[in-house]
């Protein structure tokens, strides 16, 4: 059985591989980080499709969060000031606005600095 959370991101995407190397230099995060083309996605409890689509957070208990509910739990596992935004952002209406900010990025990743044509989302 697992211990600790997993963050499982695309380390395919510059931009993603970037953005978890920032949060695991600054942050802290308590959690293990992963790219998901390296994972076990079968005993993770989750799919290669999910995890194309959106940044992961698997607790030990094998629940799931996605998108801007993982990012929340990233600051939440951070600790101090960290912890109070990441809660903060698992509340309506918040939660709602982070959800919206996360596609935005997610879905235009390429764009964004330190991303390459590579990073874009599969089409669907």
């Amino acid at each position: 059985m697992r211990t600790r959370s997993v963050l499982v991101y695309d380390g395919d995407c510059a931009f993603c591989t970037s953005s978890v190397s920032f949060a695991e230099r600054r942050l802290a995060p308590r959690c293990e980080t992963m790219p998901w083309q390296f994972a076990d996605l079968d005993s993770l409890g989750v799919t290669q499709q999910r995890a194309e689509y959106e940044l992961l957070w698997v607790l030990p208990s094998g629940t799931v969060r996605g998108g801007a509910q993982a990012v929340a739990k990233l600051l939440m596992s951070a600790g101090g000031g960290w912890r109070v935004l990441g809660a903060l952002l698992t509340l309506p209406p918040l939660r709602w606005a982070a959800h919206g900010v996360y596609r935005l990025v997610a879905d235009n990743r390429e764009r964004m600095p330190g991303g390459t044509p590579a990073c874009a989302l599969p089409r669907r």
